[in-house]
């Protein structure tokens, strides 16, 4: 992180978080907390980058932006993520992965789009669900299995043998 100088009634501040700046202008007598309040993020997301991660969500019923692909995950978030959604029983007829390592600007523009800080990402019928943090919780509960019972993407079979129960 690096500071411009502070000269009596403004201090300029410059951070630099990845690819993400962040810049503020306020009085040195203005608390932190205003001042953070008050910093803006300048944003990288392109209009074809947008466009892209549009098409893809649109591409599948289950879209996952992950780190590394289904077979061989990069991380272990990515790792648990794809479990989960194996043990849930998704059809790998509708679901898509898209590898965030193989173009940065996909890496920091879905960041961007669905205003989340980490990936993997999960959409399920163009709706952001949320990372592996969410997913874990959300299969714990069981609320995983009934939100992709209602968007009709497991393998069929799994949901004639849960009807028969």
């Amino acid at each position: 992180m690096s500071f411009a100088r502070s000269l009596f009634g403004t201090t300029r501040t410059r951070a630099y978080v990845g690819a993400t700046t962040v810049r503020a202008t306020f009085s040195n007598r203005t608390p932190l907390s205003f001042r953070i309040l008050q910093a803006h993020q300048a944003r990288y997301l392109t209009e074809h980058a947008r466009s892209a991660i549009d098409n893809a969500i649109k591409s599948s019923s289950v879209v996952l932006f992950m780190k590394g692909t289904p077979e061989f995950p990069q991380c272990g978030f990515s790792r648990a993520t794809i479990q989960i959604l194996g043990l849930q029983g998704v059809d790998p007829e509708k679901f898509s992965a898209f590898n965030v390592l193989e173009d940065n600007e996909l890496r920091q523009g879905i960041k961007e789009y669905s205003n989340w800080p980490t990936i993997p990402q999960l959409y399920v019928n163009g709706e952001f669900i949320g990372g592996c943090d969410i997913l874990i919780a959300m299969h714990q509960s069981g609320e995983l299995a009934e939100l992709l019972e209602k968007a009709n993407v497991l393998v069929p079979e799994l949901v004639e043998n849960a009807e028969t129960k």
